[in-house]
């Protein structure tokens, strides 16, 4: 499990099971047929003089190369999280966008690299790899990182670091794949943006989405797991269980994983911020409080409550994700307040109270 995305497999994601399925089904293919893999390679001189369209549609979708389907694969199977978040729909149309504008910006970064450079590019790697890097756009900005451990004492280890090494990998596979890597990371930024309405623009029509809906998600479409929620509930509190789970799945591993850090290391570390020395834990806020007797109102002291609390204004995005995560609204106030609104320390916080 990469990041919090849960351990469910591909139920509620039958897009991303599709083209897991489909696209390394083709490239398997391909290679106990390698007489056509000609017909598919990712040639932009083929595309623009020789106006060989299939050279554009099937090599933007097809991995000839191994590494690249198991590395695009790895990818595409972390951010299903988006679908099952926004929606089979508007995943869709996010990757039709990203693929449309990815494709322009192909050739207009191999016109750039020829004019810079004096040098002609003339295949580039094939594959969906362009939509799958431009994923990593929504994936930066809607994910929160939360730190999970250190290397040698420097070297922060989150809940996205082992995503951004297999794109590493992936972006290292190929000489040009820097190219197809920078197009979809530019092709996501405008999509997910909207820059000139693009959202409105490029996204799959309704009467496509019902054809999808009952052809295809049945065939590839997962069972329920036994531990979701009835089928007689709503569609939306199903959504809204589902992702809870999500991220109870992840908080039980960080609860595990700090628990097991607590009992091999009796003795803190000196340099590391102990939270049990600045704030008392969230859980016991309240309780075992000794009663307060009642004074005059004349004689009632002003609050006593630090001037941090106090002055430190709560972002309420940031409020709505830690309730989303499972917490109370008032330990994500409390939490946030005590961490200045910093939303990795006040998760942390959380998890370890």
């Amino acid at each position: 499990m990469f990041t919090t995305t849960g351990s469910r497999g591909l139920y509620k994601a039958p897009l991303s099971k599709g083209l897991l399925l489909v696209l390394n089904g083709l490239t398997v293919m391909l290679l106990l047929l390698p007489q056509y893999q000609e017909l598919l390679v990712y040639n932009l001189q083929a595309v623009t003089q020789q106006h060989q369209v299939w050279s554009l549609l099937f090599g933007r979708l097809v991995c000839l190369d191994v590494k690249d389907s198991f590395c695009s694969s790895l990818l595409i199977y972390n951010f299903r999280i988006f679908e099952r978040r926004f929606g089979t729909r508007k995943f869709a149309s996010f990757l039709l966008g990203t693929w449309c504008i990815s494709a322009l910006m192909d050739f207009l970064l191999a016109q750039a690299f020829q004019f810079l450079f004096d040098y002609e590019v003339e295949e580039l790697p094939a594959g969906l790899l362009a939509p799958v890097f431009s994923l990593f756009v929504p994936f930066y900005r809607l994910i929160p990182r939360v730190p999970v451990t250190q290397v040698l004492g420097h070297i922060h280890i989150t809940n996205k670091s082992l995503v951004y090494i297999v794109g590493l990998q992936l972006l290292t596979s190929s000489p040009f794949m820097w190219l197809l890597a920078l197009s979809g990371l530019i092709s996501g930024a405008l999509y997910h943006s909207n820059v000139l309405w693009l959202q409105k623009l490029l996204f799959v029509p309704a009467w496509v989405s019902f054809i999808g809906r009952y052809i295809l998600e049945p065939i590839f479409s997962s069972s329920q797991p036994s531990s979701e929620t009835p089928v007689g509930m709503g569609a939306t509190l199903d959504i809204q269980r589902q992702q809870r789970m999500d991220v109870l799945d992840q908080q039980l591993l960080l609860a595990q994983y700090n628990e097991s850090r607590r009992n091999n290391r009796p003795q803190p570390q000196s340099g590391l911020l102990q939270w049990t020395r600045f704030f008392p834990s969230l859980r016991q806020r309240g309780q075992n409080r000794p009663p307060v007797q009642p004074r005059p109102e004349a004689q009632t002291p002003p609050p006593t409550q630090s001037p941090l609390l106090e002055n430190s204004p709560v972002v309420e995005e940031q409020v709505a994700l830690l309730v989303e995560m499972g917490f109370s609204r008032t330990d994500a106030l409390e939490a946030l307040r005590a961490s200045n609104n910093d939303i990795n320390m006040a998760t942390n916080f959380l998890l370890q109270h």
